[in-house]
């Protein structure tokens, strides 16, 4: 690009000179000397409407300023020059302009990775790179161009604003200068089009976009260039001469057609004595000879320069508009999968696979997420960054739904199918912007009985193989967090034990290269000493002491190795058998992974920070004195945030219909709080806008997710849910209403295949208690009937009457198992009018409730019990807990998910129980204290006969088969 031009873009016009006089016609001879057309003027008079303009987006919008990024490599004078005016043109708008000044050293890939990076950022709207390059390298310009984003080129360069140009299409970037000479035309008032243009020039620039702009302005348009023979001839035939060649003074007044419209591109610097540093500047027109005979004329300089800047700063505000009108409107553009439903209704995976994806990042484009938040694995699943959340942060949030189920069957009553019917339902068929968000399934119930947990039918999380397996490695990287505390808890225990105090001090600050220094972790466990100390050796013998010796009371660790498998073997084992340990064995046990208390602090994280903080706060014992140990005594805060520092990020895949899901953390819902993570329902609030929707789940039946998902997840987020869905089947109802044992591998009984309206009126009261759970936060319940094949219109009827008359706002069935999103259109419609009244959702219990008196609320309000009666360890734990400061903690009730007792044995909904608390323990950095009712475990075991049996892989095609 060459110097002698200016370029940058915008339209609008004015003209200065004498005072405009009647043009009888569009061609006419001059008998005195040309108007002068200013582009000064009309530059000033276009930064005076771009700055009204800018003033309307920022009331529009909270804080929203138009960004321009001028990148110049090296520092030519030259460029300077031209890099101040455009600075200070957008200072005098508004437009937030930063220099980016790269070294002559710069490479290709460095400057294009920078490019890159103002690219995908949110705050640019408009980039252009000066030229020419001033660098010591080889830098190709044209590549350079083209690496600027089409919607951010500013200057009109790149290849596919070129193209649209060509084609006619001109809601694209505009060249810059070829831009501002057509409004200098047109600001003369002569008529355009059925003109006869001559544009004299063809460089990439000017000549050739401003005969294109002529063109589609209606002129007749000629180019010429310096192999152009007559030429002469040519351009005095022109009624508008636009003339860029590169050489001073070459058109004169012989030249030009009496009364013709001469733009002048030409800067050139010519030899002048009378002048001050010797030159003048002057165009490629002669100008005291062209002002004879034409009818109007740029002057050079202060004619088609100021243009290019004022051109430039316009491009850059439209830019900005249209990203403030894509911010407010927030419409998504989805494109839907169609279904293609097959009778009988396949098995699962043949109808996941039976669907092609999208690719994940079209999928992302269309929510409105940018190409730097998305981390791509494959083409089918991403993460998402948390930076969303801070792009978003005035974003007003959507309608946010919850999904619970009555107490099922060990079949499960459809909870995720019906989910995801209805964000089908909501994306695909209302064509509202809709998200769901899930957790991610543990490989035990995949391997074991229960299957995936993708959905099912044609309702399902596609590819369901991906998201049932490993996804993107979170709870792997949970696993790994975990053991690493237990690896160091015993291996600290072991060090105490085994030295004295002197060489464990020693060995925790050694010295390296002749200094001893406290690592940042090691500084902030003395402070939580009081030890007003920074330097190791100004610590006295006691202080040594104290800061080294954790003392851990090794009957008090709560902390767990885990795995993501069933094995019931790893219930009970020893550590420490052999002889290098020196006799310091312990028992302890296996959990599953996502029982882990860190899957909890992933899940209820906000940030990274909060995150950290968190990981910092769990308490992996108590010392002999009765105080709490945690994992920042323990040194691993810091080791533990980079292993998850990835696995904070949402993971992004998509519905068979098409439409986005969130699948992040996997907290089991009987033993924690099982429920997804906040920050991705955080990031789908945000994305889907205040008409949209995110749908999340909650583990289990509404007495042990929901009452979670409320009391803790909501208690943490401050989000209130507008709506709660409540899933049931006949089936369930019936065996809740005395029906035959419900056994996975085995055939239902009669009463489940035909018609009981006995048996299952007996059921209600199942139904019932989980109606008024909604009911108890204040939140609207839509009763959502899962149609299964056996059921009959009278037993739906059964279920819907008695919903109503139990307080529930609506009671609908739903075939989305079969027909997808079509058959939840009815859930969603009363979603939709659910969210609509006024939000009145409301906790169960102060915080400052003491420990048991929160049990008792949750068992009486949730299951229907009459008091909690605690075992003598229990209250122990609990006046520890409460000694230790964590009385003020929400609960979180681990039991049965068979039975709203704490007896998988009993159905129904018996009232006046007791229920009983075994132990309690503190999961400080999930931030709730955990009540263990009844004989629950944290490490599953297989079946006799698991899905272990069916999963295989063909070889052949690479598929996995046996998936369910």
């Amino acid at each position: 690009m060459s110097s002698k031009y200016a370029y940058q873009l915008i339209p609008e016009s004015f003209l200065l000179g004498e005072e405009e006089m009647a043009i009888e016609s569009k061609v006419r001879k001059m008998t005195v000397e040309s108007k002068v057309i200013s582009g000064t003027a009309v530059a000033k008079k276009i930064r005076e409407e771009l700055r009204q303009q800018v003033d309307e987006l920022r009331a529009a919008g909270a804080q929203f300023v138009p960004g321009l990024r001028i990148v110049q490599v090296g520092g030519r004078e030259d460029s300077n020059v031209y890099i101040r005016m455009k600075m200070k043109a957008a200072k005098e708008i508004g437009i937030n302009a930063v220099h980016v000044q790269l070294p002559r050293s710069v490479t290709e890939l460095e400057l294009i990775d920078k490019l890159n990076d103002l690219n995908v950022d949110p705050l640019v709207h408009g980039i252009i790179v000066q030229m020419p390059l001033d660098c010591d390298t080889a830098i190709d310009p044209h590549r350079i161009t083209d690496a600027v984003s089409p919607a951010k080129d500013v200057d009109g360069l790149h290849t596919v604003n070129e193209g649209r140009l060509a084609v006619g299409d001109l809601n694209g970037f505009l060249p810059c200068t070829p831009w501002g000479c057509l409004e200098l035309i047109r600001s003369t008032g002569v008529e355009i089009a059925g003109a006869r243009a001559v544009v004299l020039g063809r460089s990439k620039i000017v000549g050739t976009p401003a005969a294109e702009l002529l063109k589609w302005a209606n002129a007749t348009v000629t180019v010429c260039h310096s192999k152009t023979k007559n030429l002469e001839e040519i351009t005095r035939s022109a009624d508008i001469l636009l003339v860029g060649i590169g050489v001073a003074e070459l058109v004169k007044g012989s030249w030009i057609k009496p009364g013709a419209v001469v733009i002048d591109c030409g800067i050139n610097v010519k030899p002048d004595a009378s002048k001050p540093n010797g030159t003048r500047l002057v165009g490629d027109v002669d100008y005291e000879q062209a002002k004879m005979v034409a009818g109007y004329l740029t002057p050079v300089p202060g004619g088609v320069g100021p243009m290019t800047v004022a051109m430039l700063m316009k491009n850059t505000v439209v830019s900005a508009t249209r990203a403030a009108t894509t911010a407010r409107s927030n419409k998504w553009s989805l494109q839907v999968l169609p279904l293609r439903l097959v009778r009988p209704v396949p098995s699962d995976i043949d109808i996941a696979r039976a669907q092609r994806p999208k690719h994940i990042g079209k999928l992302a484009e269309e929510i409105g997420l940018l190409p730097n938040e998305v981390s791509m694995y494959g083409s089918r699943k991403a993460k998402i960054s948390l930076s969303v959340i801070e792009r978003l942060k005035d974003q007003q949030v959507g309608k946010y739904v919850v999904v619970a189920g009555i107490t099922p069957t060990p079949l499960g009553e459809g909870k995720t199918t019906t989910l995801m019917g209805l964000v089908q339902a909501l994306g695909a068929h209302k064509h509202r912007n809709v998200i769901a968000a899930l957790r991610q399934p543990s490989q035990g119930p995949t391997f074991g009985i229960k299957g995936g947990a993708a959905g099912g039918g044609y309702a399902q999380v596609i590819p369901m193989e991906e998201f049932n397996l490993h996804l993107t490695g979170d709870i792997h990287a949970v696993a790994a967090a975990n053991n690493l505390v237990a690896a160091q808890l015993d291996t600290r225990i072991f060090h105490e034990a085994t030295q004295t105090d002197k060489a464990l001090y020693n060995r925790l600050v050694p010295k390296i290269k002749g200094q001893r220094k406290f690592s940042p972790i090691q500084l902030r466990r003395l402070q939580r000493l009081g030890i007003d100390k920074t330097e190791p050796d100004e610590l006295s013998e006691t202080e040594a002491a104290a800061f080294s010796r954790l003392n851990i009371d090794v009957d008090t660790i709560m902390w767990e190795r885990v795995v993501d498998i069933n094995d019931r073997y790893l219930r009970e084992i020893t550590i420490g058998e052999s002889p290098s340990e020196k006799g310091l064995s312990r028992k302890t046990r296996f959990s599953i992974a996502v029982a882990s208390e860190i899957m909890a602090v992933l899940a209820l994280s906000s940030s990274l920070a909060d995150m950290k903080c968190r990981l910092g706060e769990m308490v992996v014992a108590f010392n002999k004195e009765g105080l709490p140990v945690t994992t920042d005594d323990l040194g691993v805060t810091g080791a533990l945030a980079v292993l998850l520092k990835d696995a904070l990020e949402p993971n992004l895949m998509q519905s068979l219909e098409g439409t986005p899901v969130l699948v992040h953390a996997g907290p089991f819902a009987n033993i924690a709080h099982g429920c997804n993570s906040i920050i991705a329902d955080e990031i789908g609030l945000k994305l889907v806008g205040s008409q949209g929707f995110v749908c999340t789940e909650a583990g289990f039946g509404s007495d042990i997710g929901m009452e979670k998902f409320c009391n803790i997840k909501c208690r943490n987020s401050g989000r209130k849910p507008d709506a709660m869905v409540l899933v049931t089947t006949v089936r369930a109802i019936k065996m809740h209403g005395g029906g035959a044992p419900v056994t996975p591998g085995t055939p239902l009984n009669k009463q489940y295949t035909e018609e009981n309206l006995e048996l299952l009126e007996k059921g209600l009261p199942n139904l019932l208690q989980h109606i008024s759970n909604g009911c108890s936060f204040g939140m609207p319940v839509v009763v959502t009937i899962n149609a299964h094949v056996a059921d009959t219109p009278a037993e739906h009827e059964l279920l819907k009457k008695a919903a109503l008359e139990a307080g529930a706002f609506a009671a609908v069935v739903s075939t989305h198992w079969a027909d997808g999103g079509a058959g939840a259109v009815p859930v969603a419609d009363a979603v939709i009018e659910a969210c609509e009244r006024k939000n009145e959702f409301k906790l169960l219990y102060e915080p400052n409730l003491p420990l048991e008196d929160k049990m008792n609320k949750i068992a009486q309000t949730m299951y229907g019990a009459g008091q909690v009666e605690l075992s003598q360890e229990a209250k122990d734990q609990i006046k520890r807990l409460t000694d230790a400061g964590f009385g003020s903690l929400p609960i979180c009730m681990s039991k049965t998910s068979g039975s709203v007792t704490g007896d998988a044995n009993i159905k129904g909904a018996p009232k006046g129980f007791t229920l009983k608390v075994q132990n309690v323990y503190v999961s400080a950095g999930a931030g709730f204290v955990v009540a263990m009712c009844g004989d629950i475990t944290k490490m599953p075991g297989l079946s006799t006969r698991p899905a272990i049996y069916d999963i295989d892989l063909n070889t052949e095609t690479g598929q996995i088969e046996g998936l369910f």
